[in-house]
This record gives C-alpha cells, structure tokens and sequence, in this order.
C-alpha cells in the first residue's frame, strides 16, 4: 500500500494519497486546490488517480476536486446527504471501494456536517485491524469537529451536535485501538478550538485522552462542544457554498501578470484593494497610499480573508518572484480576483514618492511614553476573545481580527490610535486596515501584548 499525508502548515489542512502498487489504483482525500503534488507522486509511484473523495464540504478551504477530476478523469464522491451543482457518485455507510488488496470503508459519521464521512483504510482486505482511518473534520487529534458552522444555512447547532456524538461513539469508537487517526486539520485551524500538533494518533490515544471522547451523556457532550468555539474566519460561508458549485479551475503555475505602478494606481481608483505581501518591517518602511498588508509568511491566507471579500479585485505588492506563490495561497480559500501584481516594487516606488507613505510602529516603552502624554489615545485590541483572560491594556477595544471591518464604525478615526494583538502580525495587518479607511494617526505595538506585558513586569 502507498499511504502518503500531505500537511500543509500555512492552513493546518492535511490530505491523502492512497493507493495499491499492484493494481495502481489510487484516491486523494480532501485534496488542497493546487493539486500538482498530487499529481507528480502518483505518476512517479505508477498510480492512476481514479476517485476524489471528500469527507464532507469544505469551509476553511477551497477543495482541488474539480482540479483533480479535470486533470486526472477522476470521479468525485462526497457522502450520500451531500448537495452539490457537479456529478458525484455518492458513498453511503458501509460502501467498500477496492483498490485492489487495499480496501476503503465508508463510515456515514455526520455531525459536524450533514454529509460528513470517514474511510477506514486496510492494507489488506480480509486484515482485521484497520490499517487507519481518515476522520476528516469529525474527530481530530485532542478535538472534535465543530458542529455550529453551518447555522448561517439554517442548521440546528444542536442537532448537529447530538448526531456528532452518536458518529464518534458508535462508529469510530468501536474501531481497534491500534487503528491509526488521520484528521483533515490540525492546530491552529478554526475548525476546533484544541486541536494538537500532532498529524496522526490512534482510536486507543483518543479514547483515552480526548476531552470530548471521555465517559458524559448526550447532553453532556452537546454543551461542551457547542461552547468556546473559536471566531468563524470571515470567508469560510463563502468557501462552503464555492466548494458546492463548479467553478473555474486554479492555473497554479502562471503567475500574475506583472504591471507598472501607472497601472497599480489606476486599478485602485477603480476600485482594486493593493494587498502588500511583504513583511511588516519591509512595509511600514514604504509602501503605497491605501494598501493592505499581510505577510506572506505563515496564515497569509486565512489572515486575507479575515480583513477582505472574495469579490474583491485585487493587486499585488510582494518580493520578487513571489507573485505566483502568493496567488496560489490566495487561491487556495478562492480568492482568484488577481489582476497583477507590482513589477519591480523598489523602481515603481522611486518613480512615484509621492504615491509612497511610511507605517508607524512603536515600541512598548514609546506606546508606555504616549498613552503618559495623550488622554486621546485609543487602543484597539485585535486578538481573540480566548486570549483576553492573559490581560489587556487598560481601555482598549476589542475588535477580534475576523470581526474587524464590522467593528470600524464603533471608533473614532480622528483619535491617535494604536494596535496591538499577541505578538504584533496581525496588529501589522488591523494597523494597515486602519489607514486605508482614513484612521488619521495609526500606529502598531511592536511585540504586541507580550512586550507590553513584560516592560510591565520589569518596572515592578
């Protein structure tokens, strides 16, 4: 059998390659967007990809499915409750799919969705402990899946909840304990609220360390799970309904057209929001009037979509030769609207100073000297509401990241402001949000709420 997990950290998403040397035949489960990795190893292993299976519909991603089957001719499956506007062949509880030796069997384990399935996998088909199970958004490692993601499209959170309860206890719980765990996500996804950093456990780890798998009744377990869920990133109903419908397909090796700074400018004034990829050092040291900035490193992603709309058109400011990198990541929660990217940053810069303005950043001592001097401060807290209870400057807002659009009416842009969060990336991003809305003075806390938090300490 070849069993291969792909993880990819930016997104804390996991997906699989499963397939039997002898037949060659082989599935992807819950495949990323830009599936040429997919691709490359099957052929250099002699698989053909015959089947996509999802698990269930996607909210924090957009799923390479419709890549994949265009690519490979594979048939896409989803479980049987499943709607969908593409051809599917639907998978109901107890289907068996051969690839040859190596067997898949399908658990219907709804809960945190309607349609949610897990695969059992078995090296060999008459082996009678599993070699593992793909549980998807279902069961994680130290977590299960969050049941309230769908109440936007009239779902009871509740229902949901007690059918998630029956699928762990009566259908992934029975397996063996030495029947491997391999989720779709692991920490730092919004799909849980305390998923490990481990990619891989077993039903016996779980059973035994899981808080929510320990011994309670229904209604136990109903309000644990439904309480403390972390914020919904703002673009996962938009991912949920894309993953629904046929779209167009991710051209992951062409990268955005390059344009001059005439034509950045002009695409702004019609309308196209200028995303600064760039670090925030790099940014605050320069950059164009009523940009956005979000670091291309770590969740560049899922940090755009908390501050902007998949409708948006947007143009691109990154390190040379990052273009393409960054459309894909982009692409990757269905963010296509790239009309460009900026040739030649540094050069466009000098051409234009006067289209170019500086970010301010301040250290905690200089925020301590500030907030001394100016009764006008306001102090905006952009982390989330779990990580509150470590503290917060004394009168500052709480405006959580993926609530921070919503949340600009309730300031006042004419007031000296500053932004902090936990160690000052996403402060780097609100900050940026901040001045392009027409926020007069804004600065962000170098360090965040950690160098805050230990300048206090040193002046005990």
């Amino acid at each position: 059998m070849i069993f291969t997990q792909y993880y990819l950290d930016c997104l804390s998403h996991a997906s699989y390659l499963v397939g039997d040397e002898t037949t060659g035949r082989a599935v992807v489960v819950d495949p990323q967007r830009d599936i040429s990795g997919y691709v490359s190893d099957a052929d250099a292993q002699g698989l053909a990809i015959e089947r996509v299976i999802e698990t269930h519909v996607h909210a924090d991603f957009l799923s390479g499915h419709l890549e994949l089957a265009s690519r490979t001719g594979a048939v896409i499956s989803y479980g049987e409750a499943v709607r969908v506007d593409f051809p599917i062949e639907r998978l109901a509880d107890g289907d068996t799919l051969l690839l040859g030796d190596v067997t898949l069997r399908v658990l219907a384990t709804p809960g945190h969705t309607p349609e949610s399935i897990s695969l059992v996998v078995y090296e060999h088909r008459d082996d009678h402990i599993p070699y593992g199970v793909l549980t998807g958004d279902t069961l994680f490692i130290g977590d299960v899946g969050r049941p309230d993601l769908l109440v936007s499209a009239g779902l009871s959170v509740d229902g949901l909840a007690h059918e998630l309860y029956h699928s762990l206890r009566d259908q992934l719980l029975p397996l063996p304990d030495a029947t491997r765990v391999f989720p779709a996500h692991g920490a730092g996804s919004a799909c849980g609220k305390q998923l490990s950093t481990e990619t891989q456990s077993t039903i016996g780890e779980q059973r035994a360390h899981n808080y929510a798998l320990q011994p309670m009744n229904e209604d136990e377990f109903v309000t644990l799970v439904t309480e403390g869920q972390p914020l919904q990133p703002g673009y996962f109903s938009f991912d949920a309904q894309r993953n629904r419908e046929t779209h167009s397909l991710l051209e992951e090796e062409t990268p955005p057209a390059p344009m001059t700074i005439d034509d950045v400018l002009a695409a702004q004034r019609e309308g196209a929001v200028v995303l600064d990829a760039r670090e925030p050092a790099e940014f605050a040291a320069g950059h164009l009037r009523g940009a956005i900035n979000v670091g291309l490193r770590g969740r560049f992603a899922e940090y755009v979509g908390d501050v902007l709309r998949a409708e948006q058109t947007i143009v691109l400011v990154a390190e040379p030769g990052a273009g393409l990198e960054a459309k894909v990541r982009l692409a990757r929660i269905g963010f296509d609207r790239i009309v460009g990217v900026l040739d030649e940053s540094v050069s466009a810069f000098l051409a234009r100073p006067d289209q170019v303005v500086r970010s301010s950043r301040l250290t905690a001592n200089e925020l301590a000297d500030r907030l001394a001097r100016l009764d006008a401060v306001q102090v905006l807290d952009v982390r989330n509401p779990a990580e509150l209870s470590a503290g917060a400057l004394a009168g500052a807002h709480s405006a959580p990241l993926p609530r921070l659009t919503a949340e600009l009416e309730r300031l006042d842009p004419t007031r000296p402001t500053v932004v902090y969060c936990a160690s000052g990336y996403r402060s780097a991003i609100a900050a940026s949000v901040l001045a392009a809305r027409g926020f007069d003075d804004v600065s962000d806390l170098l360090g965040g709420y950690e160098a805050w938090s230990a300048l206090e300490r040193a002046r005990r």
